[in-house]
């Protein structure tokens, strides 16, 4: 069965949301503070889904993902936000959050945010073409299994840098525009202003390039955006 992680302090709110999701048949758990949160994505890698807002006691949603990240946990995530705070969802997708929702919300549409999450989840590992491990390098690509492998060290990909790794395959050679990028990967206006996709950049490069600050690889084209060279 599918596992959610539901965070949120609401408790009314919190009741429908978790109602509503067992009625489609998930497994849902609920937190009302943001520690303990942290806590529970730090140590449990268990969940399919979490479901996270922006305003908790304790820790903020921001924090919490940052920590789930830096813990190595990489379950997507669908960040609550302020109804119309823009800034709030730049923050969540520099935070590592893969998806956002601004409150108010109809409950069809987070449904259909979280299947589509689960959806896109699934697609990044398999595709319709049904990718194999790709050499980038001397960096061994493996979607289906969200890893990348280099001098016999693992590295795990968020669902984010799973289908941002995917579009740059689809395109190598290819310069890819950051609005693409933004568009494609992150599903947002393409003028959207964030260093989201900088910062993916970076991580992937620390993942794949032998010389992070030289890339060979995944290059920088100045004023037009990012292309990746296999060989």
């Amino acid at each position: 069965m599918t596992r959610l992680l539901l965070v949120e302090d609401e408790e009314h709110l919190a009741a429908g949301i978790k109602f509503n999701l067992e009625l489609e048949g998930y497994e849902v758990s609920v937190i009302a503070d943001g520690s303990a949160a942290a806590e529970r994505l730090v140590s449990d890698n268990g969940f399919d889904l979490v479901i996270l807002d922006v305003m908790l006691p304790g820790l903020d949603g921001f924090q919490i993902a940052r920590r789930a990240r830096d813990a190595g946990n990489y379950t997507p995530i669908l960040m609550l936000t302020a109804k119309g705070q823009s800034a709030d969802m730049v923050a969540g997708l520099d935070a590592g959050a893969d998806d956002y929702l601004a409150k108010p919300f109809d409950l069809t549409v987070l449904l259909a945010r979280v299947k589509g999450l689960l959806r896109r989840r699934d697609w990044a590992r398999t595709g319709d073409d049904g990718p194999g491990p790709v050499r980038i390098g001397e960096a061994e690509v493996d979607l289906a299994r969200f890893e990348v492998r280099r001098d016999e060290r693992t590295s795990r990909l968020t669902l984010l840098e799973a289908r941002l790794v995917r579009l740059l395959l689809q395109n190598q050679g290819r310069v890819v525009s950051k609005g693409e990028i933004l568009q494609k990967v992150w599903n947002v206006d393409p003028d959207t202003e964030t260093r989201a996709v900088d910062n993916f950049i970076l991580r992937l490069r620390r993942h794949i390039e032998v010389d992070p600050s030289a890339p060979r690889h995944l290059e920088t084209v100045r004023g037009a955006g990012y292309r990746l060279k296999l060989g």
